[in-house]
């Protein structure tokens, strides 16, 4: 009985210090700040690492209009959407926040970005610079992102007074 008491006793212990050091390496990566050193669009950047390593992010939730696309000409409000990010997020330091899904299938990373504490891509659709994209899984914010979509386009901001009905 103590043999099994103690095997018990040890095993819990291995799980609390796995779990804890895998939450704990979990929180120090959300909590690192990248530099934006490129902007490709309204919608995809790159960040730099303390380590000097770059990294294309794709923000999540949102889906400004085209302006690189290979195969689409460049859209409605396409260069006002990059313009803006580029004024906003060049050179700044963000906080990333991942999702359920870490890599779109272009091999580009999946976030959140905040910017001094906000996160950038509510910022996008409450001025009209985007619509909301929720690709499932990643869906945490997806409510409140709703929310500020649906404001802009009942004031008619951005792309909503600016594109009509254009995708």
């Amino acid at each position: 009985m103590v043999r099994a008491r103690t095997v018990v006793v040890i095993t819990v212990l291995v799980a609390a210090s796995v779990l804890g050091w895998w939450f704990g390496d979990e929180r120090r990566a959300v909590d690192q700040q990248y530099r934006v050193v490129q902007v490709f669009d309204g919608d995809t950047i790159v960040v730099r690492r303390a380590g000097g390593r770059d990294e294309t992010i794709r923000l999540l939730g949102v889906d400004t209009p085209e302006t690189h696309h290979p195969r689409k000409p460049v859209q409605c409000y396409g260069p006002e959407a990059s313009a803006y990010t580029t004024s906003r997020l060049f050179g700044q330091v963000v906080r990333l926040e991942d999702d359920v899904e870490r890599h779109d299938i272009y091999g580009r990373r999946l976030a959140y970005v905040y910017l001094d504490g906000r996160n950038f891509e509510e910022e996008l659709l409450r001025k009209g610079f985007a619509r909301l994209l929720v690709i499932e899984p990643n869906h945490v914010h997806a409510r409140e992102m709703l929310d500020e979509e649906l404001d802009a386009r009942a004031r008619g901001v951005g792309l909503w007074g600016a594109c009509g009905d254009e995708p």
